[in-house]
C-alpha cells in the first residue's frame, strides 16, 4: 500500500459520512438487524482491514497506530461497525499474520484485500463462558494428517457472516480425556468440509449490525491450517486476547469523542430559560467527566501503539491489557449515560446516537472477560508482586512500580495504607479499579511529556483522584451484604400495611 495513512484515513472518514448521512441514514440503519449488502460492499471497497494485513500481502503493514486509527474513525460514526473491524483485526488477521503458516496466508489475505472477506474467533462455549481452559471443543488427528474438530461455540460476533474462523480446541487423548493445552485452527466456510453450522441466531440487545448465535462444529481441516505457537497454545491464546484488549481503546476513542461532541453541541445551543445549558455548574461537571474519559482513552491509545504490535509477546501483559479494556469500557458506558442525561428526552431514543450508545457499549463491559473478573486479576497481579517484594504499604509499592511510578506521588495521601490482610473478592474488584486508574493516568502523563495538553490532563487527574478517594473508602469499609436466597417468607409488604379495605387508617 503506497497511499499515505493520512490520505487513507481521511478518505475513509469522508466516505463513511457520505454513506451514513447522505446516501442513507445511520440512525435508521442501526436499528435494523444487519446492514444492507450494498452498504457493506461500499464500506469494504475502502479496504479498511488492509491496516491489519502485512505489506508482503498488499496490506498496510499491521501497524498498531493505523489499526487503532481505523477503529476510532469507525466508532465515531458507528460502534458496531468499529467492533466488526476490531473482531477482524485483533481476533483473526493479527493472529493469522503472527501464527499462521505462509502457505495459507497468501490466499486468505488476498481474499480480505480484494474481495472484502471477514474473519472471527471462536472460543466461548455454552457451558463454560469465560472458563476457556475447560472448553469441550476437541480435535483428533486423522491418518492423513488432517484434523477433525467437534464441539459447540456461541456468542461469536459475525456468526454466519464471517468467511473464515479461528477455532480454539483441545486435543482428545487416547484415554478419551482432553489435553490441558489449547490449539487454534483456521477454517474456511467456502469449503464444504470446513463449513460451520449455525444452529440459532440470538436476538442480541444492541449491536444490531453484528449477528451472534450458536454454532455447531463438525468439520475437517488440513494440517497446515493449524496455528503455530512458539511454545504453548495457552500462551498463544493469552497473547491474542491481551492484544485484543489493548486495542479496545481504539474502539472507545471515536465513540467517547462522539459522545463528547454531541453533548457539547447540545449544551452550547440548548437554553434553559435565558441561560445556556452549558452555563449550569452541574452540566459543566458532567461534560468534564466525558472529556476526562476522552483524555484517558487518548493516553491508552498512545501507549498501546508503542507496545502491542504482533512482534511483541503480550502473554505476560495482563496488567496493561486488563486495565485498558476494563477502564475504557466503563468509561464508554458512563459517557453514553451522561450524554443521554444531558440530551433530555431526545437522547432516550434508540435512533439517537447517545441512547443507542448506552445499549451498544454495554456488552463491551462483559465480553472478552467481564470487567469484574479483569479488575480482580489486576489486583491479583499487584498483590502477588507486593508479596514477592515483601512490601505491605500500597503507596511505597506503587511509587516504585513501573506502570505507576510517575503518577503515584501526586496521590500519596490517598494511597498511603497497608494491604496486610486478605481481601475478599468485592474488595479485589475495587482495588483493581484503583490500580487501573493509576495505570491509565500514567499513560496520559507520558503524553504530556511529549506535548499533550496539560489542561486536559489536569482535569482528568481531578476526576480520577475523586474516583480513587471514593473507591478506597469502599475498600476500607466495604459492604458485606449477601443475598438472602429464601427471601419470600415474611417479606410481603401487604402483610404489614395498617390500612383497612377502604384505605382508612384504623
Amino acid at each position: 500500500m503506497s497511499e499515505r495513512y493520512e490520505d487513507f484515513i481521511s478518505r475513509f472518514k469522508q466516505r463513511l459520512v457520505e454513506l451514513f448521512h447522505q446516501e442513507s441514514n445511520i440512525n435508521e440503519l442501526s436499528i435494523e438487524r444487519g446492514l444492507p449488502p450494498e452498504v457493506w460492499t461500499d464500506i469494504m471497497e475502502l479496504s479498511p482491514l488492509s491496516v491489519a494485513v502485512p505489506e508482503a500481502f498488499s496490506g498496510r503493514g499491521v501497524k498498531v497506530k493505523e489499526c487503532l486509527g481505523i477503529l476510532s474513525a469507525a466508532s465515531y460514526e458507528s460502534l458496531p461497525l468499529s467492533l466488526t473491524f476490531g473482531i477482524n483485526i485483533a481476533l483473526f488477521l493479527e493472529p493469522l499474520a503472527k501464527y499462521g503458516l505462509p502457505e495459507i496466508q497468501a490466499d486468505i489475505f488476498q481474499r480480505f484485500i480484494e474481495h472484502g472477506a471477514m474473519g472471527g474467533l471462536m472460543i466461548t462455549e455454552p457451558d463454560f463462558g469465560s472458563d476457556a481452559l475447560n472448553m469441550r471443543t476437541n480435535f483428533t488427528t486423522l491418518d492423513n494428517g488432517e484434523y477433525k474438530l467437534k464441539g459447540q461455540k456461541h456468542w461469536q460476533g459475525l456468526t454466519g457472516m464471517a468467511d473464515f474462523w479461528l477455532i480454539a480446541a483441545r486435543k482428545q487423548l487416547s484415554s478419551g480425556e482432553l489435553a490441558r493445552d489449547i490449539e487454534f485452527f483456521v477454517t474456511d466456510n467456502s469449503k464444504t468440509e470446513q463449513k460451520i453450522k449455525v444452529e440459532q441466531y440470538f436476538n442480541n440487545l444492541g449491536l444490531y449490525m453484528i449477528p451472534y448465535g450458536l454454532n455447531t462444529i463438525d468439520l475437517t481441516v488440513p494440517a497446515n491450517q493449524k496455528l503455530q505457537p512458539p511454545s504453548t497454545g495457552i500462551k498463544m491464546m493469552l497473547d491474542i486476547l491481551h492484544r485484543s484488549r489493548l486495542q479496545f481503546p481504539g474502539m472507545g476513542m471515536g465513540f467517547i469523542q462522539r459522545m463528547l461532541d454531541e453533548a457539547l453541541s447540545h449544551c452550547i445551543t440548548r437554553k434553559v430559560g435565558a441561560q445556556k445549558l452549558i452555563d449550569l455548574d452541574s452540566v459543566q461537571f458532567q461534560l468534564s467527566r466525558i472529556q476526562s474519559s476522552y483524555t484517558l482513552c487518548s493516553g491508552m491509545c498512545a501507549y498501546s501503539a508503542t507496545m502491542s504490535g504482533i512482534s511483541y509477546d503480550l502473554s505476560s501483559k495482563g496488567l496493561e491489557a486488563n486495565s485498558m479494556k476494563a477502564l475504557v469500557t466503563d468509561l464508554m458506558q458512563e459517557s453514553a449515560q451522561i450524554c443521554v442525561q444531558l440530551s433530555g428526552s431526545s437522547g432516550y431514543k434508540i435512533d439517537h446516537i447517545a441512547g443507542r450508545g448506552i445499549v451498544d457499549s454495554r456488552p463491551f463491559q462483559i465480553f472478552e472477560g467481564s470487567n469484574e473478573m479483569l479488575y480482580t486479576q489486576i489486583s491479583e497481579i499487584v498483590i502477588k508482586q507486593m508479596k514477592k517484594q515483601k512490601e505491605e504499604n500500597f503507596y511505597l509499592f506503587m511509587s516504585q512500580f513501573e506502570s505507576t511510578n510517575r503518577i503515584a506521588s501526586r496521590l500519596k495521601k490517598h494511597l498511603n495504607f497497608s494491604l496486610e490482610h486478605t481481601l475478599v473478592q468485592r474488595q479485589m474488584v475495587v482495588l483493581g479499579k484503583v490500580i487501573a486508574r493509576l495505570v491509565c493516568l500514567q499513560y496520559v502523563d507520558l503524553m504530556v511529556e511529549k506535548g499533550f495538553r496539560t489542561d486536559l490532563f489536569e482535569n482528568s487527574f481531578k476526576h480520577m483522584e475523586m474516583d480513587i478517594k471514593k473507591l478506597l473508602s469502599d475498600l476500607s469499609d466495604y459492604n458485606n451484604a449477601v443475598p438472602i436466597v429464601a427471601y419470600h417468607e415474611g417479606s410481603n409488604w401487604m402483610d404489614y400495611s395498617d390500612s383497612d379495605k377502604n384505605g382508612e387508617i384504623e
